[in-house]
């Protein structure tokens, strides 16, 4: 599995940003809002933790970038244990296994009273919300009564994949920060850097990534990259190894599971997808036909309860029946 951004300490998200809030830190005029906007997995995460670490007094590691910090430090090592007492962070909670689809109200009126209090450890006091998109409604019009009124030595980091979703009010009490997608040749580099891929397969797996780097990194790791390769062969080959499939499935239990499950059926729809693609006119149709269904499937699974091996079974069904059309 790939680091959580807490962990992230030598990726570099994108300079210009950092050195923007940087040279605004120390220029004594840190906004006290900050709007991380790009598409999802180009680094605001890690960034607004990068960030963080700073603005709680990690001593600056300038080998990591501009905002780079010691994983040794120990104010590093307080927030990826998510016991620093000046570090609050507002995510989809999980219960029971399953992630909540939005970040709840009486977690946004949490912001207040943390706010209200003095920095115990740093000079600041820090709030990151990732994603904002997931605040629901009552949620986000908490965040706003604090943005109205700016806490002293407080500083709220603000993960955002669709800024104009936001209500306006909290977009314009804002500093904007843009991540723009990664070349392909920079996911590539990264890949090579980071995972230890060849040239071939850092160059393929980058083109996945959509300029993605959380999801390169992501697509380059084991589980992940064993899933991708596993359902490039089922797209491509005569047929599908049915005691293999059940093999897999008999894994899908519990939330690990899950998780397996829900990447893999991810890389099958993208096979798919590139198959389609790859196709073209014609027979490309057919293909792009079953990536549309397939695309419904994780969220229905989720959303009903189905199983999951029964969902995978028809999914190859499905693919097979693509297959044999041609």
């Amino acid at each position: 599995m790939t680091d959580h951004p807490r962990d992230r300490f030598d990726l570099v998200p994108d300079l210009a940003a950092e050195t923007a809030f940087e040279e605004a830190r120390d220029r004594g005029r840190l906004h006290h809002a900050w709007l991380l906007c790009g598409v999802e997995g180009t680094g605001k995460a890690s960034f607004a933790y990068r960030a963080a670490r700073r603005l709680l007094g990690a001593a600056p590691d300038p080998a990591r970038g501009p905002l780079g910090a010691r994983p040794n430090d120990p104010v590093s090592q307080l927030v990826s244990a998510q016991s620093h007492p000046d570090l609050m962070v507002l995510e989809r909670l999980v219960e029971g296994g399953k992630t909540k689809k939005t970040i709840s109200v009486d977690q946004a009126r949490d912001l207040p009273e943390f706010f209200s209090k003095s920095p115990s450890r740093a000079q600041y006091r820090v709030a990151i919300v990732d994603a904002a998109d997931d605040l629901n409604v009552n949620a986000a019009n908490a965040l706003l009564k604090v943005l109205e009124e700016p806490p002293a030595r407080g500083v709220v980091l603000l993960v955002t994949h669709a800024p104009g979703r936001l209500l306006p009010t909290i977009r314009s009490r804002c500093r904007r920060l843009a991540f723009p997608v990664w070349t392909p040749a920079a996911l590539a580099q990264l890949l090579r850097d980071r995972a230890g891929l060849e040239a071939e397969e850092a160059g393929r797996i980058a083109g996945l990534a959509n300029g993605s780097p959380g999801a390169a990194l992501a697509l380059a790791s084991g589980s992940t990259l064993e899933a991708d390769r596993l359902a490039r062969s089922w797209v491509e080959a005569v047929t599908v190894d049915r005691a293999e499939a059940l093999a897999i499935a008999d894994g899908f239990r519990g939330v690990e599971g899950q998780a397996r499950f829900e990447t893999l059926m991810d890389r099958l729809i993208a096979a798919v997808k590139m198959r389609a693609l790859d196709e073209g006119r014609g027979q490309g149709a057919r293909w792009a036909e079953l990536w549309t269904r397939l695309s419904d499937l994780p969220d229905r699974t989720a959303g009903l309860n189905l199983d999951r091996g029964d969902v995978l079974a028809g999914a190859l069904a499905d693919l097979a029946r693509t297959k044999a059309a041609g």
